[in-house]
């Protein structure tokens, strides 16, 4: 299993802002710290907000914090919500002539339910229990 973009991006949004959330970081400069196009990052940066993993303001001392504790932050409740809980094939979607007597759809389903769970044992605040990460992701800009 492959994690989309979104989902990368949105964990990378949420290392960023956790390390700097001592001041409200920006969408510019966490696009720039990591090289991501601003307007991939205001998605990402929208769906947190409305899940309700970031608060957000608004003017000229706008940006961004956490707006819950980084143990608080499920990281198989965040990548199961970003990814979405659709099979990894849907035998249904294109008809298949071994549908009925296959078993790699449940199979599939069951890695993916493993997948999710063995992720749910983690917070943002276990991922950023490393020095040296929280050394890089501190912004030199603040």
């Amino acid at each position: 299993m492959q994690l989309s973009r979104f989902t990368d991006y949105s964990l990378r949004v949420l290392f960023y802002v956790a390390i700097n959330n001592d001041r409200r970081a920006t969408l510019h400069e966490i696009a720039d710290f990591y090289q991501i196009s601003v307007e991939h990052l205001r998605k990402v940066v929208h769906a947190l907000s409305k899940s309700g993993h970031l608060k957000t303001y608004r003017g000229k001392n706008g940006g961004l914090r956490l707006n819950l504790p980084p143990a608080d932050i499920n990281l198989g409740a965040l990548v199961s919500q970003s990814e979405g809980t659709d099979p990894l094939i849907d035998c249904e979607a294109q008809p298949c002539r071994l549908a009925g007597i296959c078993n790699l759809q449940n199979a599939l389903a069951e890695a993916q339910r493993a997948f999710i769970a063995s992720l749910a044992q983690y917070s943002l605040a276990d991922m950023l229990n490393n020095p040296r990460m929280q050394q890089q992701l501190i912004s030199k800009s603040g």
